[in-house]
């Protein structure tokens, strides 16, 4: 399966680092009855990642919020320690962006998002991508043809999609 509008998230298992270590994170119990700015990346610390597609973010999550936006999640298939360790050297946490582990790829795989690029060391990644989605349904979603820009994806484009 390949996400696309109108599609029903699929259900997934995520993690988290929280203040008593690992926690899970159901995707369906996060987006039911929620409207969800889901952003998903290839990788923490990677270069588009780091200086073009979380700052796009980190800079419009008050106004999504400010539009009845309930979560504002970035997802990547990383550990939760790098995760976690990503959002403190970023501020992301404190812009109120909730960081979300697929550490085995599971949604990735599930809504056709994975991709490998073995040259850059990255196996079973996550395509760039954003989407809002209203009570787990994807109403709007923008991937990128390229995993190294972030245009369509950006954080201002889908703010202003919602309109």
């Amino acid at each position: 399966m390949t996400l696309s509008k109108g599609d029903q998230l699929p259900d997934a298992t995520l993690s988290k680092l929280g203040a008593k270590g690992p926690e899970s994170v159901s995707l369906a119990s996060l987006t039911k009855g929620k409207k969800v700015v889901l952003f998903g990346l290839p990788g923490a610390f990677t270069g588009t990642c780091t200086t073009a597609h979380l700052p796009s973010f980190m800079r419009t999550s008050d106004k999504f919020r400010a539009k009845g936006v309930d979560h504002v999640v970035c997802l990547s298939v990383n550990d939760i320690f790098v995760m976690k360790a990503w959002a403190d050297s970023t501020g992301a946490e404190k812009a109120g962006i909730e960081m979300l582990c697929d550490g085995m790829a599971e949604f990735t795989k599930a809504a056709g998002m994975d991709f490998t690029a073995p040259p850059v060391g990255l196996v079973n990644r996550c395509k760039r991508f954003s989407a809002y989605v209203v009570d787990g349904k994807v109403e709007i979603l923008n991937v990128e043809a390229d995993n190294g820009v972030c245009e369509i994806s950006a954080g201002e484009t889908l703010l202003e999609q919602i309109g």
